[in-house]
């Protein structure tokens, strides 16, 4: 299989890095943390003009259909720049439930906005008690005169304080964690009943708790049928966890290339301390990892379009295994080579260190997916 990218998309790559590389140094993304919205409206901006945010949607809708290989093309340089904007939560979760889910109608309605960076989403799903688990939703959905009508409480929703539509899993049959009673549901931020408390998040990230206080919505709010609410969330979730891979591997990297040039800078007895051997083993340890996991995001790119839910859950299993034990590697050893300085905030390595510990912890950190991976019976289905 070719691996090496099209002229295309190596021009989309080159243009996006430059675009990064000028515009969102370490100092400039130091101000946007500080901003109100707590990513950079302009670079939003710019993604759109380049036609960044068009990436996994078809033609027909205005996109550039790009697919899962240029949403790991994207995702990976938005790693390296330790981006803030809402990609995973507008274009990833949000969009991805659009392209799958949404009618005609309300792809033409919102799909526009989204690519030209005018309309905001986000994916609300996790409440106070669920933790991991997609199925386990309290938050209640009843039919209404007109539609439906929303109740409960959504916690850590990605970007939920600024987006302009809320994609909210609600439960409209069975009990707690029965996975057949699950729907999905679009619903406008500023309807009547909807209140958000927005909050940053430990790597430099917003989030928001969100309560739905009998918040009525019209019968096309409603994504899919009832109760298939739960199948659109996790083949979301599993194109959210390659693109978090493909992010991952250009934090990875990035965190490398401060460290190498850290160790040939610094100098202890009289020489730079990346001359020590047991220091080059430890870098040298850091490639390879970084290497297996950037061969771990080709492949969720590769087979997250898998048709076969129960066989793509466990290929997406596996990677999220692999690239958390490597962001952790990736990432102690980054500070730990660093010393003192990779702990302060006024220096990037232990930024990268939060966003990778962050995208561990995004929808199962390894422990969690391995477990549950060995529960099915590991990687490869029994004959």
């Amino acid at each position: 299989m070719d691996f090496d990218l099209s002229a295309e998309q190596a021009a989309i790559r080159d243009s996006a890095r430059r675009l990064l590389r000028e515009r969102y140094g370490f100092e400039a993304r130091r101000l946007v943390l500080k901003s109100e919205a707590g990513y950079s409206q302009e670079m939003w901006a710019a993604y759109a003009e380049m036609g960044l945010l068009g990436m996994p949607f078809a033609e027909a809708d205005g996109g550039f259909d790009g697919g899962a290989e240029g949403v790991m093309l994207v995702s990976e340089l938005l790693g390296e720049a330790l981006a803030l904007e809402p990609w995973l939560a507008t274009i990833v979760l949000g969009g991805g439930l659009l392209r799958h889910a949404a009618t005609p109608a309300q792809r033409t309605a919102i799909l526009p906005g989204v690519i030209a960076g005018r309309i905001h989403l986000a994916f609300a799903h996790t409440e106070a008690q669920s933790r991991y688990d997609l199925a386990d939703c309290q938050t209640s959905a009843m039919m209404h005169p007109g539609g439906w009508l929303l109740g409960g409480e959504k916690r850590v929703v990605l970007h939920g304080g600024t987006a302009d539509y809320l994609f909210v899993t609600a439960r409209v049959a069975g009990s707690r964690c029965d996975p057949g009673g699950v729907a999905l549901f679009m619903v406008d931020a500023a309807a009547p009943g909807v209140v958000r408390r927005s909050y940053a998040t430990h790597d430099g990230m917003r989030a928001a708790d969100i309560s739905f206080e009998h918040v009525v919505v019209g019968p096309d709010a409603l994504l899919g049928s009832p109760g298939d609410g739960l199948v659109l969330a996790e083949r979301v979730v599993d194109e959210a966890i390659a693109a978090l891979a493909a992010e991952a591997v250009g934090a990875m990297q990035a965190a490398l290339g401060l460290t190498l040039d850290y160790l040939n800078t610094r100098k202890q007895f009289g020489r730079p301390i990346g001359t020590f051997q047991a220091l080059q083993h430890r870098a040298a340890d850091m490639m390879v990892a970084v290497e297996q996991a950037r061969s771990m995001a080709m492949l969720a790119a590769m087979l997250v379009s898998e048709t076969d839910a129960a066989s793509r859950r466990r290929q997406m299993r596996a990677v999220k295994i692999e690239i958390g034990r490597a962001a952790r590697l990736v990432g102690q050893q980054s500070i730990q080579l660093h010393g003192g300085i990779g702990m302060t905030h006024e220096y990037a390595i232990g930024h990268y260190f939060k966003r990778l510990t962050a995208i561990d912890t995004l929808f199962g950190d390894a422990d969690h997916h391995l477990a549950l991976l060995a529960a099915e019976g590991g990687l490869l289905e029994a004959p």
